[in-house]
C-alpha cells in the first residue's frame, strides 16, 4: 500500500489518479487526520507528501512522517512535499525568487533515480513561489535537477536512501514525462 498525505491540494487526487493507473493500491489521509503511530499501523510500503498551500512547516504530520518512515521505505514528495523533505532534514525553504503559478520551465536533471530514462531537459509546470535554497540544502542530500532558465532546485534526492523531492508537479497533464516520473519511484526499493 502506498501512503498519500494529502496537504489539501486540487492536486492530490491527480497524484492519486496517475499511482493508481500504476497499479499501486494508495490511501489518502489528510495531514491533520492521522497521528504517525495510525500511519504506521497502515503499514504503507511508499509515502508521497503532496502539494499544498503555504509553508512546509504548516503541512500537518507531513514533515515528521518524513522523518519517521525515512530510510525504512521509498518517499517521493512533490512542490509542498519537497519542501517538506528539504525542512525535515535541516535545508531551507525560502521565497524561490520568482513566482510560478500554472507556469511551464524547462527541467534539467541528472538521469538518476525518479529522472531514469526521462527526456533531458524536458518541460514542466510549476505553481511555487517557495523553494529549497540553493546555498542551504540538507547536508547529505544532492541536488537532481533545476530549472534551466532560473537555477532553481526543481529535485533533489538522498544518495543512500530511497527518498527524492520534485518541486514541479509530475501529475500535471502539461508535464509530460510526470508518469513515466511516477513509474521510477514505484520501482525504488528501501
Amino acid at each position: 500500500m502506498l501512503l498519500l498525505i494529502d496537504n489539501y491540494d486540487s492536486f492530490t487526487y491527480n497524484l492519486f489518479q496517475y499511482l493508481s493507473e500504476l497499479g499501486e493500491d494508495v490511501e489518502v489521509v489528510r495531514n491533520d487526520k492521522a497521528t504517525i503511530q495510525e500511519l504506521d499501523d497502515m503499514r504503507p510500503e511508499r509515502l508521497v507528501v503532496s502539494p499544498g498551500p503555504s509553508h512546509p512547516r504548516n503541512a500537518g504530520i507531513s514533515i515528521e512522517a518524513i522523518q519517521h518512515f525515512s530510510g525504512k521505505i521509498p518517499v517521493l514528495g512533490v512542490c509542498l512535499g519537497h519542501q517538506a523533505i528539504g525542512e525535515a532534514f535541516g535545508g531551507v525553504v525560502d521565497h524561490a525568487g520568482e513566482l510560478k503559478h500554472g507556469k511551464t520551465s524547462m527541467i534539467e536533471h541528472d538521469g538518476k533515480g525518479v529522472f531514469k530514462d526521462l527526456p533531458n531537459p524536458f518541460e514542466a509546470v510549476r505553481y511555487h513561489s517557495l523553494a529549497v535554497q540553493p546555498d542551504a540544502v540538507p547536508p547529505g542530500f544532492e541536488v537532481s535537477a533545476r530549472s534551466t532558465e532560473s537555477g532553481v532546485i526543481m529535485g533533489m534526492r538522498h544518495p543512500e536512501m530511497p527518498i527524492e523531492g520534485v518541486q514541479f508537479h509530475p501529475e500535471s497533464i502539461l508535464t509530460r514525462p510526470g508518469k513515466d516520473l511516477l513509474q521510477n519511484f514505484l520501482e525504488m526499493r528501501a
